[in-house]
């Protein structure tokens, strides 16, 4: 039967058959009822539910301070100030590019003409102060200690843009000194040890040239600086973003002063900063990848769900010949294409996997064309949409398709395995924690590797069991309780029921991933961001998905009982 054959109506998936041994333990919580919030989440913010970015809040103090909830924005950077003086997640890498853009907003606000004075202005030169400090001493300059730099979307342009603009005002200090910043009048701030602007030059001659740029390179186009204003081949979408991101099209409308009041790139941003009261995210609209993923996570683990048509349809109508994008403003890529259609097969509406094929290299598969580096998770997922394709649709396949479609997957498959770290676990460019990479490629290695991976499973189960903090969670900087998800969907998804072991540990997370469910916001972000973008942000209804699929599983097969 062909996907045009079935049925439109919602798709309802049965919970999962288990038999359970385990003594009884508290009961937990309404899971259906959760899965059935998320879902109607998804319908009502179509946009899709993300945290605040300390780096997109910051680029629109500058580049829009005429936009609503400026002085909320402002407030925002001072608030999420490290005691240390830094923004962002413990490690200098992840610190590098908030911490350059909050810097570069207050100084911004210290030196624009008309700004603010008095007791407002003194704390801002205060919180400036020790950044710059900060900054100097642990991030940038020769003197600056090595340290690595996370694999973050244009983090090679961002920080050179940045520190263009921190020095800019650095020299305007001179003209109009401020007390408090005195002693950083006229000095400079220079690139990391081992980094330059000589890409973000490039970059910038060829916009100024006309010539088309990269579609990905729009949703980092504020590092153009003023050349990104107006671009003449860049136009809103009919959302009104560009490139999904709240800076570039704060920088593609250029002025300081606010455009027409029907303009459609003023009211995405309008929309946008609306949601959190004024700090915005990286990367919104994230319609396709946040629905994706919420589906996906909630149907592999067998949580009884009714899926309205319309979002089986969200998924479907995007697809094209190079796949899909996360949303409007993005380019089509491997990653959510094949993740739109690993959901579809679960949800028994299977689509043919044919638009993975132009991501195909001669060992695996690339996120996008002209990708630098590889991902994983990428390569994970795109296991799993042939996989799932194949196990969904079984003898409905051609030959010379089933044949094509397994020889991918076996690609994938075999790449996953030679990546594989010689602890047994996975980390990859689009996640900050190893637990999940090592729970993406894991799961879909057991699910779809054969007995090649086999191996390779249980190093990474044994790698989890052996990681697992005294508390019962898991955590690269502390136990959360979406990294803890990840685990146990690793230890229950992958192996037998009989492993004692895993059992234990699985039950010993439980408290974590309870807690996990206790704010009724998908958007609040009490734990740390860990998803790569130009920052690091926390989708919040995915995140959520991986906490209440984890908590199915562990009641299904008894760990929780």
């Amino acid at each position: 039967m062909s996907v045009d054959d079935r049925p439109i109506a919602g798709t309802t998936l049965p919970p999962p058959r288990h038999e359970t041994t385990c003594p009884p333990h508290e009961p937990d919580p309404d899971l259906p009822r959760a899965a059935a919030r998320l879902i109607d989440g998804l319908t009502e913010h179509p946009w899709g539910r993300t945290s605040p970015s300390v780096y997109e809040t910051g680029r629109l103090v500058t580049l829009a301070p005429w936009l609503s909830g400026h002085e909320r924005r402002v407030s925002y950077l001072l608030e999420r100030q490290r005691p240390d003086g830094m923004w962002g997640a413990p490690e200098p890498g992840y610190a590098l590019v908030p911490t350059l853009s909050a810097t570069e907003a207050l100084l911004k606000v210290i030196t624009r003409e008309g700004g603010v004075d008095g007791a407002g202005r003194d704390r801002l030169a205060r919180a400036a102060a020790l950044a710059l400090g900060a900054a100097a001493a642990r991030l940038c300059g020769p003197s600056a200690p090595a340290f690595a730099l996370p694999d973050l979307p244009a983090i090679e342009l961002i920080t050179p843009a940045l520190l263009e603009g921190i020095n800019a005002s650095l020299d305007r200090l001179r003209d109009a000194p401020v007390p408090g910043l005195g002693a950083w009048a006229g000095r400079r701030l220079d690139p990391p040890p081992g980094m330059d602007g000589t890409k973000l030059g490039l970059v910038r001659a060829l916009l100024v040239s006309g010539a088309p740029a990269p579609q990905k390179l729009m949703h980092a186009l504020e590092v153009a600086g003023p050349a990104a204003a107006g671009l003449p081949h860049a136009r809103p979408e009919p959302t009104g973003t560009i490139g999904a991101s709240p800076a570039a099209t704060a920088a593609w409308l250029g002025a300081e002063t606010p455009p027409e009041p029907g303009d459609p790139a003023r009211w995405f941003l309008e929309t946008v900063v609306a949601r959190h009261g004024g700090p915005v995210p990286c990367g919104i609209p994230l319609t396709v990848f946040e629905r994706g993923w919420v589906l996906a996570w909630l149907a592999r683990a067998g949580v009884p769900l009714t899926v309205p048509p319309e979002l089986v349809l969200s998924l479907t109508a995007p697809l094209g010949p190079a796949g899909t994008a996360a949303a409007a403003g993005l380019p089509s890529d491997a990653d959510t294409t094949a993740g739109a259609l690993y959901a579809l097969a679960l949800l028994d509406a299977p689509c043919r996997p044919d638009s993975l094929l132009p991501y195909e290299t001669a060992t695996h598969f690339c996120t996008w064309q002209g990708e630098d580096g590889a991902s994983i998770t990428t390569n994970a997922h795109v296991l799993e949409a042939f996989g799932q394709y194949l196990a969904t649709m079984r003898n409905r396949v051609g030959a010379a398709s089933a044949e094509r479609y397994a020889a991918a997957a076996a690609k994938a498959a075999s790449w996953l395995c030679e990546q594989q770290r010689k602890d047994g676990g996975w980390e990859d460019r689009w996640h900050a924690s190893p637990y999940y990479a090592t729970a993406c490629a894991a799961i879909a290695l057991a699910a779809f590797g054969g007995e090649r991976s086999a191996a390779a499973v249980a190093a990474a189960r044994r790698w989890v069991l052996a990681t697992q903090r005294a508390d019962g969670s898991w955590g690269r900087w502390e136990g959360t309780a979406e990294e803890t998800a990840y685990a146990v969907q690793l230890l229950l998804l992958t192996g037998s029921g009989s492993d004692a072991a895993a059992a234990a540990a699985a039950a010993r997370a439980r408290p974590h991933l309870l807690r996990g469910l206790t704010s009724a916001d998908e958007q609040a972000d009490e734990e740390p961001a860990l998803w790569h973008d130009k920052d690091l942000y926390r989708p919040g209804a995915i995140v959520r998905a991986g906490i209440v699929a984890a908590l199915h599983l562990g009641r299904g097969s008894g760990v929780f009982r």
